[in-house]
């Protein structure tokens, strides 16, 4: 790649900030569990924590099993990451009321109160991420050009996050 790799920092930037402002809504997938589900995520940068509404009878709320392991993946217009972590099923009431908006109550119409409701808890430890920083003519050029040349387009970069 003939570009300046990104800090680590600001790709964790990136990150967080598709996910809390951007596309809140990725695949969640628990390790063992079946098929990825969409799910909307609500962050906690400073913990590295991402938090989800379910209810306790779901299958995917049925998988979680105590220190098992979760996939979240998000895509937003220039980036694609996948997050892994630590799940576990939780019911902090606090933090339901902190996340709770009209979207979500859309999808629980009993409220708050519903006994059934529980949250998922992701806490992440590593990610993968793929930057683009090529629109629909950079890319043309850079598929033209790899042509030419027998490389690579050079579109962006992939980075690993450790976020422990």
């Amino acid at each position: 790649m003939s570009h300046q790799p990104m800090p680590q920092s600001e790709v964790e930037d990136r990150l967080w900030k598709a996910i809390e402002h951007g596309q809140h809504t990725g695949m969640l997938g628990v390790s063992g569990g079946g098929h990825f589900q969409p799910m909307t995520a609500f962050v906690e940068r400073e913990s590295n924590t991402i938090w989800f509404f379910t209810y306790r009878d779901t299958d995917l709320a049925e998988a979680v099993q105590a220190g098992g392991r979760a996939t979240f993946i998000v895509q937003q217009d220039d980036l694609w990451a996948c997050l892994d972590g630590r799940i576990s099923l939780d019911h902090d009431r606090a933090r339901m009321d902190r996340f709770w908006n009209p979207h979500v109550a859309a999808w629980y119409p009993e409220g708050k109160d519903d006994p059934r409701l529980a949250l998922l808890r992701l806490d992440c430890q590593e990610a993968g991420v793929w930057l683009s920083d090529a629109g629909p003519v950079k890319y043309a050029w850079e598929v033209a050009k790899a042509n030419v040349s027998k490389s690579t387009p050079d579109i962006g970069e992939r980075r690993d996050i450790n976020l422990h």
